[in-house]
C-alpha cells in the first residue's frame, strides 16, 4: 500500500480483523493528509483508512466472483467531508438553476443549540442530547426546564456530573459526562471496549456456505462486489443508515424500513438514502412484523440500530432471525457497544464524543475553555463505515465457510479507534470544507427528488473496474413495496 501521510494505523487495525494475507502493494493508495477541520485528532486519515478497508473487503467479495482484484484509491480530504453530510455537501438548485447549499433544519439548529457541554454542580462537565422531540422531553423532564439554553445551563449545573448521567439513563434519555481520555478508559465500560475490537463479528451457528448471486454488473464481465445481495436497513439518523448505504454503493439491494409514526430529521434521511429503496413496515403490529420476517428470510444483511435489546424485545434479535434465516449477516450500530455496564444504554455521536475523552481533546487543543464537540458527526460517519466493513467481511465468511454471523459497531468503539491515531498540530486555520474543484470530483446529480434537485458529494472511494455509485433517484419515505428486486 502506498501512503502520503503517516502510517494509516486504523486500516492496518483493521486489516488485521480482515484476516488473511495483506493486499498487495499498489492494491490499495491513500493520498492526501489532515486537517480538513479544525480539529487536532486525525480525522480525515482514519475515515480514508476505514472506507479504505470497506473497499479491500468489496475487493475480496469481488474476487470470489472474477477470481481478479481491482485497485483501490482514497483522498483524505475527500474522505473528511464525507463526514459533513448535507452541510456544504448537499446542494439544491433554486429558482435560478444554481446550485446552492441545502438550508439547515431548524430541528438541526436547535438541537446543535442545546446538545453540548453544559458545566455541572461540581464543576465538570455533562451533555445531554435534544434530537428527537420524545428523546427531548425525557430529558427535560429529568432537569424541569424549558427547551432553551439559559434553561438548560441553569438546570444541569444543580447537578453533579455522575447523579445527571445516571438519572438521564434511568429515563431511558441520552447524555453523557465529558470524561478525559484517561478517565474513560479507567471506566469499567471503557475497559471493557479496550479489551475488544473494534469491529466485533461472532459466529452464531453453522449453515452452508453461500456463493455470491449472479447479477449483472455496471458493464459485462463487471458484477458489483455485492451485486444480487439483500440487505434490511432499520436503522434511523446517520450511523446505521451510512452502514447501509456503503453497501448500496457496491451494488447490494438495500430496502430501508422505517414506520410513519417514527420521527425522522429529514436532512440527514436526504443524505443517507441514496442508491436505497425505502419502505413502511411497523414491527409493533402483528401482520407487518409477519412480513418483515418474511423479508428477513429472504435477506442476507439485516442493519438494525435501535435502543439495545429493543428489536429482541418484538422477536427481531440477533438468535431470532438466525432461527429463521440461516446465514444472515446481521449487523448492530450502538453507542456504548455489545457488553459493559453502559452497554444498555441508548446514546449519539455527541454522547460518544463526550465519554470517551474527544469532546475533552477537542476543547483542550482549540483553547476554548471548555470540552467542545469535534466539528462533524465523526463518530457517526466512523461507524458507519466500519459497520459495512464488517458486514462484508461476514458475509467473505459466509460465501467460503458457510455460517450466520452477527456484527457489532459502536459509535464509542470509533471514538477510541480516532483517538489511537494521535493528534496534529497546526489545524487552527483549516477550511473546514472542499474547494469547488475537489467537490466538483466527486459531485454526483440527482434530479427530481422528493428533496429538490440534488447535487452531493458521492462516493469518494475509487475502484478501477467497479466505481462505488448509486442506483435510483434518492425515494421518498415509504414510496416501494416490501418486496425484494428479482435476482
Amino acid at each position: 500500500m502506498t501512503n502520503t501521510s503517516p502510517t494509516p494505523r486504523a486500516f492496518d487495525e483493521l486489516m488485521a480483523l480482515r484476516g488473511g494475507d495483506r493486499p498487495a502493494p499498489g492494491e490499495v493508495t491513500i493520498s492526501g493528509s489532515d486537517p480538513l477541520f479544525a480539529s487536532p485528532l486525525r480525522i480525515g486519515r482514519t475515515l480514508a483508512d476505514a472506507l479504505a478497508a470497506r473497499a479491500v473487503a468489496a475487493n475480496d467479495l469481488w474476487e470470489l466472483r472474477t477470481g481478479q482484484r481491482q485497485q483501490i484509491g482514497i483522498d483524505v480530504r475527500a474522505a473528511a467531508a464525507t463526514a459533513l453530510g448535507g452541510e456544504d455537501m448537499t446542494l439544491v438548485r433554486d429558482a435560478t438553476g444554481a446550485y446552492r447549499p441545502a438550508p439547515v433544519s431548524p430541528d438541526v439548529e436547535h438541537m446543535v443549540s442545546l446538545t453540548r457541554p453544559w458545566r455541572t454542580a461540581d464543576d465538570r462537565w455533562f451533555v445531554p442530547h435534544f434530537n428527537l422531540p420524545h428523546l427531548e422531553r425525557r430529558v427535560l423532564d429529568v432537569l424541569g426546564c424549558e427547551a432553551v439554553p439559559a434553561s438548560v445551563g441553569a438546570a444541569v449545573r444543580r447537578w453533579k456530573a455522575d447523579d445527571l448521567e445516571d438519572a438521564i439513563a434511568a429515563a431511558d434519555a441520552c447524555g453523557g459526562v465529558v470524561r478525559t481520555a484517561r478517565e474513560w478508559l479507567a471506566h469499567p465500560q471503557g475497559a471493557y471496549l479496550a479489551a475488544r475490537p473494534v469491529v466485533e463479528i461472532t459466529k452464531l451457528g453453522d449453515s452452508a456456505p453461500e456463493p455470491l448471486p449472479s447479477a449483472p454488473g455496471p458493464r459485462p464481465g463487471a458484477p458489483e462486489p455485492l451485486a444480487g445481495l439483500r440487505v434490511l436497513d432499520l436503522t434511523r439518523i446517520l450511523a446505521g443508515p451510512t452502514a447501509a448505504l456503503g453497501m448500496a454503493e457496491h451494488g447490494a439491494d438495500v430496502l430501508m424500513v422505517t414506520a410513519p409514526r417514527l420521527p425522522q430529521v429529514p436532512p440527514f434521511v436526504r443524505d443517507t438514502s441514496h442508491g436505497k429503496r425505502s419502505t413502511y413496515l411497523d414491527f409493533t403490529e402483528p401482520d407487518q412484523a409477519a412480513r418483515l420476517r418474511e423479508l428477513a428470510a429472504g435477506a442476507d444483511v439485516f442493519i438494525e440500530g435501535y435502543r439495545p435489546r429493543r428489536l429482541e424485545a418484538h422477536g427481531f434479535g440477533p438468535g431470532d432471525l438466525a432461527a429463521i434465516r440461516p446465514g444472515l449477516v446481521y449487523v448492530t450500530v450502538d453507542c456504548f457497544g455489545s457488553g459493559g455496564p453502559f452497554g444498555a444504554r441508548a446514546g449519539w455521536d455527541q454522547v460518544a464524543q463526550a465519554v470517551t475523552g474527544v469532546c475533552d481533546i477537542q476543547g483542550q487543543a482549540t483553547r476554548a475553555g471548555r470540552p467542545h464537540l469535534t466539528p462533524v458527526y465523526l463518530c457517526d460517519f466512523l461507524t458507519g463505515f466500519l459497520g459495512s466493513f464488517g458486514a462484508m467481511l461476514a458475509l467473505a465468511r459466509r460465501a467460503r465457510e458457510g455460517g450466520t454471523y452477527h456484527v457489532h459497531v459502536s459509535l464509542c468503539q470509533s471514538a477510541m479507534l480516532v483517538q489511537r491515531q494521535g493528534l496534529i498540530s497546526g489545524f487552527e486555520d483549516a477550511a473546514g470544507r472542499l474547494d469547488p474543484d475537489e467537490f466538483a470530483r466527486y459531485a454526483v446529480l440527482d434530479d427530481a427528488t422528493v428533496y429538490g434537485d440534488l447535487k452531493s458529494l458521492g462516493p469518494v472511494v475509487r475502484m478501477s473496474d467497479t466505481p462505488p455509485r448509486w442506483a435510483g433517484t434518492t425515494p421518498r419515505l415509504g414510496s416501494s413495496r416490501p418486496e425484494w428486486l428479482p435476482r
